[in-house]
């Protein structure tokens, strides 16, 4: 039983860790996507940390929902 709490509260820390990360991406898009479009509207240079970013987002996704085999499902 008290695997079954531990693989419990791994997957919780797990998911609340991708939460933050998820919040961290939204707030740093909302302040340079701005920053772009008042200084440089021609060079949408937004997108390169915004596809970088959500890359690792993604891999960071697949790790809190144990893809990766890292633990039990």
């Amino acid at each position: 039983m008290s695997d079954r709490r531990d693989e419990h509260k791994a997957a919780r820390r797990r998911v609340s860790a991708f939460g933050y990360h998820l919040i961290g991406y939204f707030i740093a898009m909302m302040v340079l996507v701005p920053i772009n479009l008042l200084t440089t509207p021609d060079e949408p240079w937004f997108v390169l940390p915004m596809v970088g970013w959500g890359a690792l987002l993604a891999l960071h996704a697949a790790y809190a929902m144990s893809l990766f085999g890292g633990g039990k499902r």
